[in-house]
């Protein structure tokens, strides 16, 4: 068995969409990002990269190719899934966002993200947590971060 460890941030921006785990959040501001921006996908390409030692998200994508500018992060992970064999028999995601609420959405991350994964949602545990409008950007509602772990076999 293999963990894995992935850590995503952003600024938020107005005029773009908010999307985590492949699920359109309603939101006035959405990630500042070379992709669509996806945070939770993102940190759950570099949980999945790192079970397997293959290095991180922009080593596979980087921002300064052209070809990922504004690309969908469900593709992203569709083309890191090729790379290696996952087998995940459990994942864990933390989401630090100040505004919006993010409950009313957790079910329905959790279930995009069994369905990109072919997993059981009950093997995919999502949280939300907020910077206590302590932490910097965080705090201010001006960034969103993402972190997952996981375990692979």
């Amino acid at each position: 068995m293999r963990i894995g460890q992935g850590f995503d941030l952003h600024r938020l921006k107005e005029g773009r969409r908010l999307l985590l785990g492949g699920v359109e959040i309603p939101s006035d501001m959405g990630e500042d990002a070379h992709s669509d921006g996806d945070v939770l996908l993102h940190a759950l390409i570099d949980a999945l990269l790192g079970s397997k030692a293959l290095g991180d998200i922009g080593q596979h994508f980087p921002p300064s190719d052209m070809r990922y500018k504004d690309m969908d992060s469900r593709e992203l992970l569709k083309r890191t899934l090729a790379l290696a064999s996952f087998h995940i028999i459990n994942i864990d995601c933390n989401i630090i966002l100040q505004t919006p609420k993010l409950s009313p959405h957790i079910m329905d991350i959790r279930k995009s993200l069994a369905s990109l994964l072919d997993m059981d949602v009950s093997d995919i545990s999502v949280k939300a947590k907020t910077a206590e409008h302590i932490l910097g950007e965080l705090g201010r509602g001006e960034a969103i971060a993402a972190e997952v772990t996981l375990l692979t076999e």
